[in-house]
């Protein structure tokens, strides 16, 4: 290979790591962004509602044994009875649970971020059967409490309005705190039951929540439904159970759920205490149809590959035509490459993703394709590299837009490629640099 031919394509090789530093730069700003969009988020959330959790109705119900005992005095002492008392509690779990709700989401702004946030408009229906145990003979007396019934709402600022609670039928007044162990939620005193008495409690709530982008809901009773409706038509379904069924349309959608107790480990980690957000459930995140820093992101690690591609058509057309280009032109051609990314993330924040990419992209082809019609001599070759990066662009945008097939476009992409290079130098003698004059054929002998 000729000294000339090497040192070109070590000079193209410095170029592209030299370009790796602006792309870096690109790219840490797009992280910039991104970090200042969750902390609206965080903001938004502090001063009204964040993600909520609802662990739905369970009854504790607390009672006291006492336990009295006979103490042998000693030195002819008289006995003395020694009376203690241990405090306990029964929790009981709906029989049936069923949530019907609708989810009603809005948007929030905050300086250039827009925030989904959303409110829950619904009704808890909740059957139970208390069966309170007889006292033991082994206890002396046991005194039964109140009954508690309690609501989980992991941020209670959410909460609008005052709820209404109905208890076998009555109105029944809701207070703070949940009674359990962490308080977040609301709870009613139920009337009085004693020792080995079972009695059904038939309840139902209407509430409205308001949180912050995401909702999760716990299937605490035996035997769970849960449906909730809303006009987003950009849901996102997860946590431990997905829908049953789900319709989703361009004007929202209808998502239900079925639950059982034997499915689900909710009622023992409820038991053992675990915090509100790490009980098993289902989860609902409305989803912005496009994120716009995600999307800038991709688009910013495919900057090398637009680099290279680019480069190496460059040095391909020098070869075969004999034009020399100049590595300072090389290195500008680069840097348009490069703005491309960060035009696209400015402009993105203020107009639609796919008006914000045509608009970069159409600005970076014009200005090269304008550039490149001077340094290759030829307005024709200007508008042919313009002609091949609009194809490079377009290719870029439907692996952005098409996530599930983004490696096997990438894949096709990166074929197609290499087999044009290789069909393009196919005649090219790497010794001397030149293409190679006469018969086609595998070599000069061919």
């Amino acid at each position: 290979m000729n000294r000339s031919l090497l040192l070109k394509m070590l000079a193209i090789a410095g170029l592209t790591v030299v370009l790796l530093v602006p792309l870096m730069l690109i790219n840490g700003v797009i992280s910039e962004r991104t970090y200042y969009r969750n902390e609206a988020v965080t903001r938004i959330a502090e001063s009204s509602a964040g993600e909520q959790t609802l662990s739905g109705a369970v009854v504790v119900v607390p009672y006291v044994d006492i336990v009295e005992t006979v103490v042998e005095g000693k030195n002819d002492a008289p006995a003395k009875v020694r009376r203690e008392r241990s405090e306990h509690q029964w929790i009981f779990f709906p029989d049936s649970y069923a949530v019907d709700g609708r989810v009603n989401p809005a948007t929030r702004k905050l300086g250039l971020h827009e925030v989904r946030v959303y409110e829950l408009e619904a009704t808890l229906q909740a059957a139970f059967t208390l069966a309170i145990p007889a006292t033991p003979a082994s206890v002396t007396e046991r005194q039964v409490g109140v009954p508690r019934l309690s609501f989980g709402i992991s941020d209670v600022r959410g909460l609008v309005g005052t709820p209404r609670l109905r208890v076998d039928g009555a109105e029944t007044v809701l207070e703070q705190g949940s009674g359990m162990a962490d308080g977040r939620g609301v709870h009613a005193d139920l009337s009085a039951v004693g020792a080995g008495v079972t009695r059904k409690v038939a309840v139902t709530a209407d509430l409205v929540v308001a949180g912050t982008e995401r909702l999760s809901l716990a299937p605490i009773g035996t035997s769970n439904r849960i449906s909730l409706a809303s006009p987003w038509p950009h849901p996102l379904f997860a946590g431990r159970f997905l829908p049953r069924s789900r319709e989703v349309r361009s004007n929202g959608f209808d998502a239900a759920w079925e639950v059982s107790a034997l499915a689900a480990a909710t009622q023992r980690q409820f038991l053992e205490g675990a915090s509100l957000e790490s009980l098993d459930g289902l989860s609902l995140t409305l989803v912005e149809p496009v994120n716009v820093y995600s999307q800038a992101d991709r688009a910013s690690k495919y900057g090398v590959l637009f680099v290279l591609l680019t480069f190496t058509a460059f040095f391909l057309f020098e070869l075969i035509k004999q034009l020399r280009i100049h590595p300072v032109q090389y290195l500008l051609v680069g840097l348009a490459l490069a703005i491309f990314f960060l035009l696209l993330l400015s402009l993105s924040e203020h107009i639609a993703f796919v008006w914000a990419y045509l608009v970069a992209a159409g600005a970076c082809i014009g200005l090269l394709g304008f550039y490149l019609s001077f340094v290759l001599r030829s307005k024709a070759r200007g508008i042919g590299f313009a002609a091949g990066l609009t194809l490079l662009y377009g290719a870029l945008y439907g692996l952005l837009v098409s996530e599930d097939n983004a490696l096997v476009m990438g894949s096709l992409l990166l074929f197609a490629v290499l087999a044009s290079v290789m069909v393009v130098t196919r005649r090219i003698d790497w010794y001397q640099g030149m293409p190679v004059r006469g018969v086609e054929g595998v070599g000069r002998d061919g």
